[in-house]
């Protein structure tokens, strides 16, 4: 019986999909097989040597420390796409919350309780509120991943201008893309000409806060810029100065902090992307299935810390193998009915089809092994 471990609530959509006869479903348990959790911070969480895999029923997983978890043999899950409609139709509200001044305006109306005359009153302050129609304008999507391409898609099917930037686009993606959808290679492009941003690019090194007070003085002055992707994308300090500056006309951002609270120009949400009932549903299925499959079968799909490395279940012994490096090519003794190998990054992973039997203490003594199950 494998012992999954829930650290937040997870869908039964998910979790019914794990067979009662093969799997315990607990919310509290010192030696899970897996993992399954949304938003808890594992950072700090002391990982159970019996523990092989961690599925995240969500994209984003700065919740989880996957490098420490390759290390030890954790194969770290995530669900990219399983909550893409729920963020992009939040994100299509956030165009029009950035331009028509519609949380202002309801917060005014709100106010007006206990007056007389409400009515009046409405149509002589409502000129405050005004702002300006999407249809024509430029929107520039950082980022053209499952989230983005179809903030893409969307946006240019209600008439805007759309223009892409992402040096890493996938060749399936590429393909989805709607056919007013313009790409680009350069950033300052889309920087310097874009009348709205949207951000839909991981949190790493390389993006922290890749809004700062250099790339807001490159912007066409009155940008409404979208954040539903990574609060740590932008610069807190370096947007309150661009909006006072005018640079910026308005923020949207999904993950809000102490600092930009009753801020004039930044619209905070309550990290509100993937709240859909559709999304959950989708995250938890995903996520579950995902485990499942890696525990039972060893296949590897959607790993954030180690390769994509899966074959169609024959009915043969499997020999699973978690390296530091290259993954390995052969068994040296062994024969191998079939094998498949990858390596990404640190890690490599190999899945072994053997008919006889396999001493597994000769094959973590070699170099670089970090664990191996049989199956």
């Amino acid at each position: 019986m494998y012992k999954i471990l829930t650290l937040n609530k997870i869908s039964s959509i998910g979790t019914d999909c794990l067979p009662k006869d093969k799997y315990e479903i607990l919310n509290e348990c010192d030696s899970p097989d897996g993992i399954l959790l949304r938003s808890f911070n594992m950072n700090d969480y002391d990982m159970p040597k019996s523990l092989l895999a961690i599925g995240r029923a969500g994209a984003g997983t700065n919740n989880i420390p996957s490098a420490k978890c390759a290390e030890a043999g954790i194969v770290v899950f995530n669900t990219p796409g399983a909550n893409a409609n729920a963020v992009k139709e939040l994100c299509i509200c956030g165009l029009f919350l950035a331009s028509r001044k519609i949380v202002q305006g309801i917060n005014w109306a709100n106010s007006l309780d206990g007056q007389t005359g409400v009515a009046a009153t409405v149509e002589k302050g409502k000129g405050e509120f005004t702002g300006p129609e999407i249809m024509g304008k430029t929107l520039g999507v950082v980022g053209l991943g499952a989230i983005g391409m179809l903030v893409a898609n969307a946006a240019a099917d209600l008439g805007m201008k759309v223009v892409g930037y992402d040096p890493y686009l996938s060749e399936e993606n590429a393909k989805k893309l709607s056919a007013d959808v313009s790409v680009t290679a350069n950033l300052d492009e889309i920087i310097a000409n874009s009348d709205y941003i949207s951000l839909h690019v991981p949190l790493m090194d390389a993006t922290k806060y890749m809004f700062n007070d250099e790339m807001f003085a490159k912007v066409k002055p009155g940008l409404r810029l979208l954040n539903f992707s990574r609060g740590e994308l932008v610069c807190n300090e370096a947007v309150k100065k661009a909006i006072v500056a005018g640079q910026v006309a308005a923020y949207v951002i999904d993950f809000p902090t102490e600092e930009i609270l009753n801020v004039d120009g930044i619209i905070n949400i309550p990290h509100l992307g993937a709240s859909s009932p559709e999304s959950e549903e989708n995250c938890a299925y995903m996520a579950s299935v995902q485990v499942r499959d890696y525990i039972e079968n060893g296949n590897i799909v959607n790993s954030v810390n180690f390769p994509n490395v899966s074959m169609e279940v024959s009915g043969k012994k499997r020999v699973c193998v978690l390296t530091k490096g290259e993954g390995l090519s052969t068994l040296d003794g062994i024969s191998v009915a079939n094998s498949k190998s990858a390596s990404r990054g640190e890690f490599g992973y190999s899945i072994f089809e053997i008919d006889g039997d396999v001493d597994i203490a000769k094959i973590e003594a070699l170099e670089n092994v970090i664990k191996v199950r049989v199956i």
